[in-house]
């Protein structure tokens, strides 16, 4: 009986993937839990385990074509009793003297085609730069290909002999580069964003002076302890953010069409800049964490996000979202919220700034945050408590920390 392998639907909203490629190929053995391929979607690369043991048949949809819909079928287990059924019997040893024959001059023999293993963010810095993976011997263990090996393939390769990235537009000079299918998936829930949420826009100026000190103290401290850490000063800013909706738990909301969603729980949605676009991996609970907590589970989140190994419960849902681009110099912007969510925090860069002092004139560090709300779940009065209590605990950090 044939077993068929389809597609499979990972996560709200996802309509098809793209296999980068197969881990077994057809004849080989199959056990429940074996991976089959790894596949890319909108948001990360998973792994496809087999639900069945039997025989890889076929394989119906190649590495490297195009993506397939959801519940497609892309490959043909053979059931292990048909596969043992349909073995072929043994030839007998024939009876009679066989006449030798002058054996056929040597002729090369072609090498077994072997497996390719590269880490899902070379693959995509591959297809980027346009550097044949089976050129190439990896550096990481097992041979594995990672992207420095991509980045000096990419280096040393001749000008003449480079392939072209993207394909050249035939109807206006330049190139066109094909869209991943995160980057459409970006565009079109944006697009949703902008057009359904009724979006508007409250920013505050934060004193930064105090948690600057502060930041310094924290990582002098932690540095000279026996698990030396360094505190990033967005670490402090979504423990802010965290114990702020905790103050202010009607801005943990979603708008649905039956009502209004209260979330139980403080999920914060961090942005992360990939190659390919956006994503935003989620610290589940963060309103029960302590700064060295939710620091540890940051850079872990980043590090999966960014291997493309995050699961499909670490992306999708999330309270509101955190987006920090200070660390690229920017002064203040204002994000699109990320749906089903309400609300997004923009955070810009510190900067030191003109201030007052009672009556006086000072120089002091200031940090712009904007938040971008929906009206229909947050009023502007709501926003600004928020808002409020973001910036009390950014400028009294002994509060935020204790």
């Amino acid at each position: 009986m044939d077993i068929e392998v389809v597609m499979p639907a990972i996560g709200a909203g996802t309509t098809e993937g793209r296999i980068l490629q197969w881990l077994k190929q057809s004849g080989d053995t199959v056990k429940v839990g074996d991976i089959l391929a790894e596949i890319e979607t909108d948001k990360a690369v998973i792994e496809l385990e087999a639900v069945d043991s039997g025989v890889l048949d076929r394989i119906h949809v190649e590495a490297g074509d195009t993506a397939v819909p959801v519940g497609d079928v892309i490959a043909t287990l053979l059931a292990e009793q048909d596969a043992r059924r349909e073995a072929p019997a043994p030839i007998a040893e024939p009876t009679a003297p066989v006449l030798a024959m002058p054996a056929p001059p040597a002729t090369a023999v072609e090498p077994p085609a072997h497996r390719l293993f590269a880490s899902p963010s070379a693959r995509r810095l591959a297809r980027i730069m346009g550097v044949d993976l089976h050129a190439l011997t990896g550096s990481g263990p097992n041979g594995r290909i990672v992207r420095v090996d991509i980045e000096q393939a990419a280096q040393e390769r001749p000008a003449a002999d480079a392939r072209p990235a993207a394909k050249a537009s035939a109807t206006a000079p330049g190139t066109l580069t094909p869209h991943t299918p995160m980057r459409a998936t970006i565009a079109r829930r944006l697009a949703q964003s902008k057009q359904q949420i009724p979006h508007f826009y409250l920013t505050v100026d934060c004193r930064m002076d105090a948690m600057m000190a502060a930041r310094q103290s924290l990582n002098d401290s932690a540095q000279a302890s026996p698990d030396p850490v360094r505190y990033s000063l967005n670490d402090l800013l979504l423990l802010a953010v965290a114990r702020a909706v905790a103050r202010v738990p009607e801005i943990n909301a979603q708008w649905t069409d039956e009502g209004v969603l209260r979330q139980e729980q403080v999920d914060l949605s961090v942005a992360v800049a990939l190659e390919t676009g956006l994503i935003t991996p989620i610290l589940r609970d963060a309103g029960r964490m302590g700064l060295r907590e939710l620091s540890a589970q940051v850079r872990q989140l980043a590090d999966q996000a960014r291997s493309g190994r995050l699961r499909t419960d670490q992306y999708e849902g999330g309270s509101l979202t955190v987006s920090n681009l200070g660390m690229h110099g920017v002064k203040s912007f204002a994000a699109i919220i990320n749906p089903p969510q309400s609300a997004i925090l923009a955070a810009g860069a510190v900067t030191r700034q003109p201030v007052v002092d009672g009556d006086a004139l000072a120089i002091g560090h200031v940090m712009s945050l904007t938040l971008s709300a929906d009206h229909r779940v947050v009023d502007g009065a709501l926003g600004a408590r928020f808002l409020k209590e973001v910036r009390h605990f950014m400028e009294h950090p002994i509060e935020l920390i204790l």
